[in-house]
């Protein structure tokens, strides 16, 4: 994932609010597929993290599962995504007691479908990364909100505050 400095990367965040959410397919955690039809007729918040078990990403998970029945309450679901294998994702979710799937992603197709790749600088090396990133997709399959660049402090909040207000 390492690229050349004169390499030119187009920018993939493009704003998808207001568009069909993109089609996926791919494995999850529990030895399910999840598409994104499986969740039609509910809301589904859809979030993009770099890496399982490194601190950002774990606080995020965790804020997820702690405010879940909220979200429950709301029909709505919430799936994380990485690049991570099943075995990893399986670890990280058993070990965070998550009740909700972790989709994996190694040739990143659902990543690059929502435009959640981008070009980061870690130690002066330059790699292609998940941004983290979140998705509000309503019960017509419709994005109705994004984060993109998310600064976990706060966030799941503002998420659930958001899918509340949709009820409305």
């Amino acid at each position: 994932y390492f690229i050349k400095k004169n390499h030119k990367v187009k920018n993939m965040s493009k704003s998808l609010e207001g568009k069909k959410c993109p089609k996926f397919k791919a494995e999850c955690t529990g030895n399910i597929t999840y598409s994104n039809k499986d969740f039609e007729g509910k809301n589904l918040v859809i979030y993009f993290y770099p890496k399982d078990s490194t601190p950002g990403c774990t606080t995020e998970g965790q804020q997820f599962r702690d405010n879940y029945k909220q979200f429950k309450k709301c029909n709505t679901e919430i799936l994380g995504v990485s690049r991570e294998s099943i075995k990893s994702h399986e670890n990280f979710k058993s070990k965070q007691n998550f009740p909700f799937e972790l989709l994996s992603d190694p040739d990143e197709k659902v990543c690059k479908a929502f435009g959640v790749i981008k070009m980061k600088s870690m130690y002066g090396r330059q790699y292609m990364g998940v941004d983290r990133s979140t998705f509000i997709i309503n019960d017509k399959g419709k994005i109705v909100k994004e984060w993109r660049a998310v600064k976990v402090k706060g966030h799941v909040q503002e998420v659930l505050e958001t899918v509340q207000e949709l009820l409305k």
